[in-house]
């Protein structure tokens, strides 16, 4: 039985790590460690970045999966408005869901009815795309369809909100011993059919009543997934605007193509646009000694120069200003697709005390407010029967995976890319991402 005197590991300082570190701490766990190889916020989290979209918006198709995500998404998106640890980081600037083609539009899945709901602008024409900032977006917006979502979304300060549950859950009691050796963890203890802690690299033996892997895109490091994880990066640039450019850009919407890649508003400490271009993702496939086939992440602070020219061709077309404009800063940013791209938050089956909070599938961010608190009720045996269905530990899902699948994404050649085919990188300046 789990009691607030109970003592807990939690593998991982990412977004979701962090989350549930926060989450025990406030429901009076007084027992609780954090281990990671980097300090917070970690290198190689996705979460360490300026600015993630958030929105209360789902991604499933099936009306009972729907209903799931939007109560998911919901709980989140309120944490963002109304916990007083996050609103600060929120940024309702409104958010451009767009795409060019017929099947991107359909996955869209928005049928605008301005006479059901004001707060949705169906966007057609070169015209109403610039005047969202027409000071800034001077593009044509060739092919461009979608819908404006006027407030309700926009976007979240990523590393200072991640860096913000961290120091609260510190404040509360929560123990965080993080970079190598002393946080960086070789393997879980696996004993009598059972997780009971973590050893790390400096030879120490963390001994828990319950282990919770929060590990992100390197959680099949340390277990066994049965191919439901698939480490997957995405690309991202910064090009720096000058003083006089930056007011210029502020509160511009978030603008997103889902065919061809998204952008936002300038972040405050340094005057920086982020731009992502849009792809089902790029892996980095090796064969295992046991001939079994495993995307494995690596740390990069560049991005391919076929990611360079589809940033560039997006900023062609939305504001050209910027297109030719040098990048300031490159990273590739890892994540971990489901088969289905739910997340894996269980108990796990065969090892009692190891809790998942695992499959971030891309779409994990946005959930820091509460995912911790999901994560928790998973150790406490109490997720609904429903939500525990969509999110449950299910290697039957990816049997005989086909580790190409886009899941459902656009962008670029339409098809999920593989590092080992990547001839040339960019080459900008070295920054350290910890100090982004």
């Amino acid at each position: 039985m789990v009691t607030n005197d109970s003592s807990i590991l939690i593998v991982g300082a990412g977004t979701w790590g962090c989350s549930t570190a926060l989450h025990l701490a406030r429901r009076g766990y007084k027992n609780v460690t954090v281990l990671d190889p980097y300090p917070v916020p970690s290198a190689i989290s996705a979460g360490n970045d300026v600015n993630k979209v958030i929105s209360s918006g789902q991604y499933s198709n099936r009306k009972d999966e729907i209903e799931v995500n939007e109560m998911l998404g919901e709980q989140a998106f309120q944490g963002w408005l109304n916990d007083p640890l996050f609103k600060p980081y929120y940024h309702d600037t409104g958010l451009l869901m767009s795409a060019c083609t017929p099947a991107g539009l359909s996955r869209l899945g928005v049928k605008v009815r301005p006479e059901a709901d004001p707060n949705l602008v169906e966007m057609t024409q070169t015209e109403q795309f610039q005047s969202l900032a027409p000071e800034v977006l001077k593009g044509g917006f060739p092919g461009w369809k979608g819908f404006f979502l006027r407030s309700g979304a926009g976007w979240a300060h990523a590393r200072n909100a991640l860096v913000a549950a961290a120091r609260e859950a510190q404040r509360l009691g929560v123990r965080f011993v993080t970079g190598n050796p002393a946080g960086k963890v070789i393997t879980l203890i696996f004993e009598n059919n059972d997780v009971k802690g973590a050893v790390t690299a400096d030879g120490k033996i963390w001994r828990a009543d319950q282990t919770i892997l929060c590990a992100g895109a390197n959680a099949g490091q340390f277990l066994d997934f049965k191919d439901q994880l698939r480490p997957t990066a995405w690309t991202l640039v910064h090009i720096a605007l000058t003083p006089e450019e930056q007011p210029l850009y502020k509160n511009m919407p978030v603008i997103f193509n889902i065919e061809k890649g998204f952008f936002f508003e300038p972040d405050e400490e340094k005057g920086e646009i982020k731009i992502c271009d849009e792809h089902p993702g790029y892996t980095n496939m090796i064969q295992s000694s046991e001939g079994k086939l495993q995307s494995l992440p690596f740390e990069m602070t560049q991005v391919p120069l076929e990611s360079e020219r589809r940033v560039r061709a997006l900023l062609a077309e939305t504001v050209p200003q910027l297109a030719n404009r040098p990048f300031s800063f490159a990273r590739i940013c890892w994540c971990a697709d489901t088969a289905n791209r739910e997340f894996i938050i269980d108990r796990h089956p065969q090892h009692k005390s190891l809790i998942l909070g695992c499959g971030a599938s891309g779409r994990g961010y946005k959930y820091l407010p509460s995912i911790g608190s999901l994560i928790v009720d998973a150790m406490e045996d109490k997720v609904p029967a429903k939500v525990h269905e969509l999110i449950r530990w299910s290697p039957e899902i990816a049997s005989n995976r086909d580790w190409n699948d886009t899941l459902g994404r656009f962008g670029g050649p339409n098809k999920v890319m593989d590092f080992h085919d990547v001839k040339e990188w960019t080459n900008v300046r070295y920054r350290d991402i910890s100090k982004l």
